[in-house]
């Protein structure tokens, strides 16, 4: 029997514009009236969630920074966190600095980007609703790397925007050298780094386990590279029609896409024949 939903919120549960739909926000509630939680599960902060989803009433847990760290959403609690050794960040940027990159760290809420590295975000590849959205999430840290380092906290992920295919060549080859990180995506300009046992898929079992619900009674909703693991781990794993090749090869079932609720779509039958 149903009783998680697992939700990306770029590309799955939001649109094209970065909006919860009216419809998504109505499967919300029956979910909330069935005793049925929804899960935000994303490479964002809990700030970055939509205050329609934290502040609703189906949703007490998210999932945040591609599964590195999940927080009780009403008491803002952290319950889990796997967080990147510092010493890996320091050789990480060390190897990268010299490339057109930014290398935004997720630490104390919070995404920091270097001021001479900011410029990058206007220059790379994306639609402009994407852009300000980016940009509006992010601090702009005037200081040097090793300032931001010795006054931030732990650090649960790393966000690096490219502009070209030969630093994203470069990026990659440099993450996947060191068998301690993770590397997946959610833009075409974009590498999302974390400790490798940090991924969406691992939060969903630890939160199941915490919770006391077996995977099976789980559903997972996403369409991009850092929801495979998800999609894969839950009892269900649903694809938007918007997916990426890989994810709509490995989903249980697909639905249609974000700009057609696609969430919405696919659970509405299921709640009511449990009203």
């Amino acid at each position: 029997m149903l009783k998680l939903v697992f939700v990306d919120m770029d590309g799955t549960f939001l649109d094209s514009n970065k909006t919860v739909c009216p419809r998504n926000k109505d499967v919300m509630d029956l979910a909330a009236r069935l005793g049925i939680q929804f899960v935000p599960c994303t490479g964002r902060n809990v700030n970055g969630i939509p205050a329609e989803m934290v502040d609703h009433p189906a949703v007490r847990y998210a999932v945040c920074c591609n599964g590195a760290l999940i927080r009780d959403v009403r008491t803002g609690e952290i319950l889990h966190e796997v967080d990147l050794d510092k010493g890996t960040v320091r050789g990480l940027f060390k190897e990268l600095k010299d490339l057109p990159i930014t290398f935004d760290l997720f630490a104390d809420g919070k995404i920091y980007t270097l001021d001479d590295r900011w410029d990058y975000i206007d220059q790379m590849e994306c639609d402009e609703p994407t852009r300000r959205q980016l940009k509006s999430f992010r601090v702009r840290y005037d200081g040097t790397f090793e300032q931001l380092m010795g006054g931030c906290g732990d650090i649960c992920r790393i966000n690096i925007f490219f502009l070209d295919d030969e630093s994203k060549r470069r990026a990659w080859g440099v993450v996947d050298a060191n068998p301690m990180l993770r590397r997946s995506t959610s833009l075409p300009s974009n590498i999302e780094v974390t400790h490798k046992e940090a991924h969406k898929g691992a939060a969903l079992a630890w939160l199941c386990g915490h919770l006391g619900v077996d995977v099976a009674d789980a559903v997972a909703f996403g369409d991009g590279d850092n929801d495979l693991s998800m999609i894969r781990a839950a009892g269900d794993g649903v694809a938007m029609a918007n997916a990426i090749p890989e994810v709509l090869a490995a989903a249980d079932h697909v639905t249609s896409s974000c700009d057609e609720a696609g969430v919405a779509a696919y659970l509405e039958p299921i709640l009511s024949a449990m009203a």
